[in-house]
């Protein structure tokens, strides 16, 4: 690429001509440079790569590297060479202090400055920022801090506390008993069986424990009930339970961020601790208010499921397990949205119903729904965070979860460690590797990283690829397809596998199309036409393909489209060329209508509503509650067909069977990140489709968010 230009304002309207820059980058600069009199072409570089920046998910305009002042190079935008060292080469000869210090669209604050509304763009702690992004930052960082102070809890609370934990996390000595049955009835080894005690109870201290005396026990144990005495053989003291401790985590303070893998029990623990919760309320004589949300439909309806399970399945009383929520909603319906505007009914001047709010998947909020749940909260309430801190950060602007998480590996103070300890009864020692002499920020105190899978064991192929591919080690990555597991599949990519992928996919969703086009002899009544598309919406889960990118044969819309020709051709599907819907059609909505209650995000199939006698297509979702809801073709809001779907889309959402497809080149949008979040959301059997190259390159990229969330946290 060759660049010649005078100006840094030329310079900017050269990069929008070769679409470098979006057309919102260019208006914002030239707006933000027509209020500043002095420095007018210096300005309208900063702010169009202040916007061009958050347009690819930054918060800020990082321009400071360890205390030393630098501005991104042309690099950073995807310009090398010549045009490179002439952009480079303008940008170094300019004071770029001086203008910031002078400018009369900046504001440069100090550290702990309050954000100030008078100017489009703020300097703070080294960063450029939107003036809005700055103050959701701040404020954000502000509430979070001051909600991860310790509750005060005097002997007789910590001793109640204690007991509740103990009761709702006891050991479960029948799946002990029933893996010790087979164990023995398939000859297995002493050692063996030393395994499956130090897994099912969570020993870590396996060599201060009397191995021979547990042997004997197990040996002449007929019943459960035979294995009590384990109680004093293996001491709590010798165990850890990663559970336990982010529920006595979260009981210490008002905010708490549960993260962990998938199948670490995230949901389980929750559920537990909810109940912990409702009895200490209800000892002071209150019912506590609890709401429970996620980002989309689909992880809303997934939350409810889990925890419905859950709840069902604790040792509490039916008067507490009635004060537990089981449905769950979107963040959207929570606060309110209000048809044609940003803004939601609830926010400080009219604060939310609740005491307690858990949030799942909480690694798709994104910076300003962050805030906007923040300042909806009232002054007493507790929010508790549930997600993965290694999945892909949210589609909009901000890494919020990840950067809150960046305090996990400090470990707990000592205070926190010795409270932990009391609660949980484990050893405190084992609690935090922190020195009194080393920085502590009052967030690390809030956070649990759940450490165990009990969905994915030693045998579980996608289990072991998942924890390769987050790590970013891409020979162990390989090595993994190596090891001969039944629940992964590798496909070289190639123009064969690539049909093969077609035929397979059309293949899966004969099931689910068979459903959906199965007509009724006679009119059928609602609650009929809502359980059969409860059953095909259920049928088309199953399996699902994801792409890493949106465009191009191997991208969402061109796999789409081979998919709909595939099923056309065999008789699946009846496509008119002439209309837009037809019997079979899966949607995801892409843009939120709150008026019909249906949000980006969620997936709905086009059936035939069979409760009259003439032909009418609808819609059909499930929302968060399990309720079915049809909507006519002629209201649908935006939308796209979806056989196919983004990666960043699959996000809550998890599908038995996932095909997994990258694309033929290197691209920086495929990250770790990326290819985690699409392995993970495999329950039983994956499928990736990509060449090596590509695979292991792509595990080697990491996705970076600049934000200075992190260091306002630190305080």
């Amino acid at each position: 690429m060759s660049l010649s230009f005078q100006s840094l304002t030329e310079l900017v309207q050269i990069l929008f001509n070769k679409k470098i820059i979006r057309p919102i980058d260019l208006q914002f600069a030239k707006f933000v440079a027509s209020l500043e009199p002095q420095y007018s072409d210096e300005v309208t570089w900063l702010a169009a790569l202040t916007s061009a920046h958050f347009g690819q998910g930054h918060i800020c305009l990082q321009l400071e590297n360890q205390g030393e002042f630098a501005l991104p190079s042309a690099k950073l935008m995807g310009i090398y060479g010549e045009a490179a060292k002439a952009i480079d080469n303008k940008i170094a000869s300019i004071d770029w202090l001086a203008v910031m210090a002078s400018s009369q669209v900046i504001s440069c604050l100090e550290p702990t400055q309050h954000v100030q509304a008078d100017k489009p763009l703020m300097w703070q702690n080294g960063r450029l920022y939107l003036q809005r992004y700055c103050f959701y930052e701040q404020s954000i960082a502000s509430q979070i801090l001051a909600m991860a102070q310790p509750i005060e809890m005097d002997a007789e609370q910590v001793a109640t506390i204690a007991e509740q934990l103990n009761q709702l996390f006891k050991r479960r000595y029948d799946l002990l008993y029933a893996a010790i049955v087979d164990n023995i009835a398939s000859g297995g080894s002493a050692v063996s069986r030393q395994q499956l005690v130090c897994d099912q109870l969570d020993v870590i201290q396996a060599d201060s424990i009397h191995w021979g005396e547990v042997e004997h026990l197990i040996g002449q144990a007929n019943i459960e009930q035979a294995l009590q005495p384990l109680e004093q053989l293996i001491p709590q003291s010798a165990c850890f339970n990663w559970q336990k401790v982010a529920a006595a985590v979260a009981l210490t303070r008002r905010f708490a961020v549960i993260s962990g893998g998938p199948g670490t029990g995230k949901t389980t623990t929750v559920a537990k601790l909810l109940s912990a919760l409702v009895y200490q309320s209800n000892q002071v004589g209150r019912q506590p208010v609890i709401n429970l949300v996620a980002p989309t439909g689909k992880a809303a309806a997934r939350l409810t499921e889990s925890i419905g399970q859950a709840v069902g399945e604790l040792p509490i009383t039916d008067d507490i397990r009635k004060q537990i929520p089981t449905q769950s909603s979107t963040i959207h319906r929570l606060l309110g949205a209000i048809p044609g505007r940003v803004g939601f009914r609830h926010d400080k001047d009219n604060p939310l119903h609740l005491d307690v709010l858990v949030l799942d998947e909480a690694s798709m909020v994104d910076l300003p729904m962050m805030y906007r749940l923040l300042d909806a909260l009232p002054s007493h309430a507790r929010l508790i965070l549930l997600g993965d801190k290694d999945q892909l950060a949210s589609v909009e602007a901000g890494a919020v979860l990840s950067d809150i998480c960046q305090f996990a590996t400090e470990g707990y103070s000592n205070a926190q460690s010795r409270m932990i300890a009391n609660l949980t009864g484990h050893d405190s020692n084992k609690l935090t590797d922190w020195q009194p002499t080393q920085p502590h920020s009052a967030i690390a105190d809030s956070l649990c990283v759940l450490q165990k899978s009990y969905r994915f064991d030693a045998r579980s192929g996608i289990g072991q690829l998942a924890k390769q591919v987050n790590r970013g080690n891409s020979t162990q990555a390989m090595n993994v397809w190596d090891k001969g597991f039944a629940d992964i599949e590798w496909q070289a990519l190639s123009g064969d596998s690539y049909t093969t992928l077609i035929t397979r996919l059309a293949d899966e969703y004969r099931h689910y199309l068979t459903l959906a086009r199965q007509p009724q002899r006679d009119v059928i009544d609602q609650y009929q036409m809502d359980k059969l598309a409860h059953e095909a919406l259920q049928n088309f889960a199953q399996s699902r393909l994801l792409c890493a990118l949106r465009e191009g044969d191997f991208g969402v819309v061109g796999l789409n489209q081979r998919i709909e020709q595939r099923l056309q051709r065999v008789g699946q599907i009846s496509v008119d060329k002439d209309k837009e819907w037809y019997i079979g059609r899966p949607v995801m909505v892409t843009r939120n209508d709150a008026a019909l209650g249906v949000f980006n995000g969620d997936i709905g199939l086009c059936l035939q509503d069979q409760t009259t006698a003439e032909s009418k297509l609808k819609i059909y979702f499930e929302l968060p509650d399990g309720s079915i809801k049809a909507i006519l073709p002629s209201r649908m809001p935006e939308h796209e067909t979806a056989y196919a779907m983004t990666i960043h889309k699959s996000q809550g959402s998890e599908f038995s069977h996932t095909y997994l497809v990258l694309p033929t080149d290197i691209s920086p949008i495929v990250t770790k990140e990326l290819i985690y979040t699409g392995i993970t959301r495999a329950k039983k059997r994956l499928t990736l489709v990509a060449e090596t190259g590509v695979f292991t390159k792509s595990i080697r990229q990491q996705t970076i968010r600049h934000s200075g969330l992190g260091i306002r946290l630190q305080s």
